[in-house]
């Protein structure tokens, strides 16, 4: 099953971070994505037409993250939108950020 088709499993915190490397094999799954702040941050930042195009596609990433329980950071701006994902509880990656990035990767087409 691939990424996303997952689904995010809640994280009560207790685990540990994705090490580095671990990540990095998460990240071979999600084309365009990128590890920021020491691993401990995946991030795209998605080009659009206009200020709108990008607006609608913040939307609809709010729309997976409501449904997954799984929400990201949004910066959005004229023709972008940039997105990034971390477990909070953790203060790092867990397999739920990849998963995110997946369905993200996914709606961008």
């Amino acid at each position: 099953m691939g990424l996303a088709e997952k689904t995010c499993v809640p994280c009560r915190g207790g685990v540990f971070p994705l090490a580095e490397e671990e990540a990095r094999r998460y990240l071979a799954e999600i084309p365009g994505w990128a590890l920021a702040e020491g691993a401990a941050r995946i991030e795209r930042r998605f080009r659009f037409k206009d200020f709108a195009a990008a607006m609608e596609f913040a939307r609809k990433v709010g729309e997976i993250a409501e449904r997954e329980g799984h929400h990201p950071d949004i910066s959005i701006g004229w023709g972008y939108c940039a997105v990034s994902f971390h477990t909070h509880k953790i203060q790092g990656l867990h397999e739920n950020d990849f998963i995110m990035a997946a369905k993200v990767n996914a709606l961008a087409g």
